[in-house]
């Protein structure tokens, strides 16, 4: 199965890197590889993670980061909604569903 970046989730990912490697040299990589691990569990197995809004939103941990996916599968694509720090601003993503 293939993703899609909804343009506000690939501009967080963007920041994300460039805040992580701001903070130290290689970190920035390291999150982008954990989301990529992230959104390959995604694809795999999209239905394996719990609702957490509607329409069908899921989400699954970036491992290593406090970070999470908010995705939702539409015709055998997973859109990518945000890319969500567990703890600032709860549920913002949800305007964007």
């Amino acid at each position: 199965m293939n993703y899609r970046l909804h343009p506000e989730a690939a501009l967080e990912h963007e920041e994300q890197v460039a805040f992580y490697e701001e903070r130290r040299r290689g970190l920035g990589r390291r999150y982008h590889a954990a989301m990529l691990r992230a959104v390959g569990k995604a694809c795999r197995a999209p239905h394996r993670f719990r609702v957490v809004g509607t329409p069908e939103l899921r989400r699954v941990s970036l491992q290593g980061f406090p970070l999470a996916i908010i995705f939702r599968e539409v015709s055998g694509i997973v859109q990518v909604l945000a890319i969500a720090h567990h703890r600032r601003e709860p549920n913002y993503w949800r305007k964007q569903a």
